[in-house]
């Protein structure tokens, strides 16, 4: 478990989650299987510890997506001021997993040894596709760092990586564009005009002076409210929505505040990521588990789900809040 936690973390900050969610269920199901133990508990320390190291980056959540293209925030200034956090959320989360899940945590040495009997190169299929792909990611990887440098939109690079992927992969474009959420996209078109029309007729700054007479101007209890009510209204709305309808306020909201205000956008990321581990429905990877699950021919309830996920959700918001205090405001 440990193991897993530690790999979808990894790959959720180089990799959308939704997507490491794709890479890593098929993989811990027949592995769970095998050793003889529920699968349920793992896929749902693998969403958990997605949620939280997709924080880490401006790729890693889309919501982060979003704060990042509206707030003018860089993948470096994601990963400088939230990666620390991330990390240490993790080896809590790990040790938090251990109480969790021990009652799925079995031992049956005799399916052990099956699993290790197992050649992991039989699994691989494409031929050079593998080392050609990683090769790509690794370089947009490195575009995304060097963004700031060079002068460019994360979009850019991730659209030329696609780009390329397609032109070294012959006979793959039916499948990559079926693989193409229009309909999401088409929803996002909707939300933000109708977002961008609350902006225009001066509902999303009435509602900042709101929380600016509600915290008495004082920017330390903004940034406490807003984690809370992120994290809260994430776990029962998909948190990628629920960003895009809080950029303009939390925009309005930063301008309000006298000097340097950015400590805003980084409650909203926390928030929204990690309090979409609250329900199964909170985040868009949760979703996707689930279906991984059902096809496989298993079901995780929503209360098993949420047995896990809101102690994990308490435990990583209190400690997140006690990291931007101490970060922002106690060591300035």
């Amino acid at each position: 478990m440990v193991l897993l936690v530690l790999i979808t973390a990894a790959a959720s900050a180089l990799l959308d989650n939704v997507t490491t969610i794709l890479l890593v269920a098929p993989v811990t199901v027949p592995i769970a299987e095998r050793l003889a133990v529920p699968p349920g508990p793992f896929l749902i320390a693998e969403v958990l510890a997605s949620n939280v190291g997709g924080t880490a980056t401006l790729i890693g959540d889309p919501p982060n997506i979003i704060i990042g293209s509206v707030a003018g925030l860089s993948y470096t200034d994601f990963l400088v001021n939230l990666a620390p956090l991330v990390i240490l959320l993790l080896l809590v989360f790990v040790g938090l997993s251990r109480w969790l899940f021990r009652g799925a945590l079995a031992f049956h040495p005799e399916r052990v040894r099956e699993v290790l009997a197992l050649e992991p190169r039989d699994a691989l299929v494409g031929g050079t596709l593998l080392l050609k792909a990683l090769a790509v990611l690794g370089v947009v990887t490195l575009g995304f760092g060097l963004q700031e440098v060079l002068v460019y939109e994360p979009s850019i690079v991730a659209l030329l990586g696609a780009g390329v992927l397609l032109l070294i992969a012959p006979g793959h474009l039916d499948e990559a564009t079926a693989e193409v959420e229009w309909g999401t996209l088409l929803f996002f078109v909707g939300l933000f005009i109708m977002v961008g029309a609350l902006v225009k007729v001066g509902v999303i700054a009435a509602l900042a002076e709101r929380v600016i007479e509600v915290t008495h101007g004082r920017l330390f209890l903004a940034t406490v409210l807003l984690v809370i009510v992120s994290a809260l209204l994430s776990a029962v709305v998909d948190n990628i929505p629920y960003v895009a309808t809080m950029v303009p306020l939390v925009a309005a909201l930063a301008a309000s505040f006298p000097g340097d205000a950015t400590v805003l956008w980084w409650a909203l990321a926390i928030g929204a990521d990690l309090g979409g581990n609250g329900t199964s429905i909170g985040a868009s990877a949760n979703v996707v588990a689930l279906g991984l699950a059902e096809r496989s021919g298993f079901k995780i309830r929503f209360t098993e789900f949420l047995r896990y996920g809101l102690p994990t959700v308490a435990v990583t918001v209190a400690i997140s809040i006690a990291y931007l205090w101490l970060r922002y405001f106690a060591l300035r």
